[in-house]
């Protein structure tokens, strides 16, 4: 079934979108553990309800809490120190009392060979590496390189962003176990740290984090359908300090729950409901949906027939689902993007860079949609630079995924259970 004429109308013509995406990027980063991601809980649980008419379940979803009250990285010369920007990847551990210094070993884009043939070379030196266009095939995560440098016996991590002045954020993802302190760094602040000749340029890091048990809150909306099961539309709501999360992900947020307004209304036609499941501290290597699905005994979790999740939907004009390895996914995906007269583009190994991985690793057939998927000139290069903010996002390209979104999410509404069970 296509979506209906009269659901595509509400959505062209949506007034609350733009302005909900706005509320959003104004609550700040919303970094999980601060006030600018309890404002944006606190905003989430009353626009969910009115997208909706239907009040929260707030699920507490406990995480390793962290905090950095200091961050410096300066290069250590003969005559003076040199202060360096940068920002402390989320979960990073603090150095020595007095800091740490060491020379520096570059180690190119830190793929897992470029590891291996830097091998012993790394012990004790600060591994630098450079941060990705993250939306594309052959992506080598970030967290994948701090643990290749770890394994090696780096004392620290720098990764280098991708734009001029601005140092990059993210997350270690590290849990409680032992670690190295790492930082992000500006393309000129890992020029300067670049060898001189056969010379090792030398720093000095100094970093003063907190850690503690902390808890976020997951918060679902529940629209039931006729009969048993859930398709779950999912966005994460937490994202980084240096500018709004907009493209990353505010984007997503705002068109779930443009599509949640859209479809609640038509809930009787449907054959099993919709959840609107919105996260936190995915930033913190996907705990919050991790933390969920984990929870949940298996009858329930067998019950959910898909998984459409929204993240970093906009900043870009073309669209992506990254289908998780299910191999009749993308048919799924084509065909109805197609009937949509949206057609959406393809990835299928799975890639475990959103919250739609921990649906697929319990066997949920799961997607992430998602802008500007190998396009590294678009607006998403910004994301986890303070340039992620809203200026970056075209109203457009926000009404274009809610329809793509809302034409997926009727489809596993409306579909006949063997087509849905066609997909795990």
């Amino acid at each position: 079934m296509s979506l209906p004429p009269e659901i595509v109308a509400r959505l062209l013509a949506d007034p609350a979108l733009p302005g909900e995406f706005a509320q959003l990027c104004d609550c700040g980063g919303r970094r999980a553990g601060t006030p600018s991601e309890q404002a944006a809980l606190s905003l989430l649980r009353r626009l969910g309800t009115s997208a909706t008419g239907r009040d929260p379940v707030v699920l507490p979803t406990p995480y390793a809490g962290w905090d950095a009250s200091e961050a410096s990285l300066h290069l250590v010369e003969a005559i003076r120190n040199v202060a360096l920007p940068c920002l402390p990847l989320l979960r990073s551990v603090s150095t020595p009392d007095g800091g740490l210094e060491a020379e520096v070993l570059p180690v190119g884009r830190g793929t897992e060979e470029e590891f291996a043939a830097a091998d012993d070379a790394l012990r004790g030196r600060i591994a630098l590496v450079r941060h990705e266009y993250m939306f594309a095939a052959g992506h080598v995560h970030r967290r994948r390189k701090y643990g290749w440098a770890l394994e090696r016996g780096a004392a620290g991590f720098l990764i280098e962003g991708p734009l001029p002045v601005a140092a990059v954020a993210g997350s270690t993802g590290r849990g409680g176990e032992a670690g190295i302190p790492a930082l992000g760094v500006s393309p000129e602040a890992a020029a300067r740290l670049a060898p001189r000749g056969s010379v090792l340029s030398r720093a000095r890091i100094v970093l003063r984090a907190e850690e503690q048990d902390a808890a976020t809150e997951t918060i679902l909306f529940d629209v039931p359908g006729e009969g048993a099961g859930w398709v779950v539309l999912s966005a994460h709501l937490d994202g980084h300090d240096p500018a709004e999360s907009a493209m990353d992900n505010a984007s997503g947020v705002a068109v779930a729950l443009a599509v949640a307004r859209a479809l609640a209304p038509y809930a009787g036609r449907f054959r099993r409901g919709l959840r609107l499941a919105l996260f936190s501290a995915e930033e913190w290597a996907l705990t919050g949906s991790r933390t969920y699905l984990d929870g949940l005994p298996r009858d329930e979790r067998d019950a959910i027939a898909l998984n459409v999740n929204l993240d970093s939907v906009a900043g870009a004009g073309r669209l992506t689902a990254l289908c998780s390895g299910f191999p009749a996914l993308g048919g799924f995906v084509r065909d109805v993007s197609a009937r949509a007269g949206l057609p959406v583009g393809v990835h299928m190994p799975l890639m475990e860079n959103s919250d739609h991985a921990n649906f697929a690793a319990h066997g949920i057939p799961a997607l992430r949609l998602v802008a500007g998927f190998d396009e590294p000139g678009s607006n998403l290069r910004h994301v986890l630079t303070a340039a992620d903010t809203r200026d970056k996002v075209a109203v457009s390209e926000l009404r274009v995924s809610s329809l793509a979104a809302a034409a997926l999410v009727w489809q596993g509404l409306t579909a006949p259970s063997e087509t849905l069970a066609h997909l795990r």
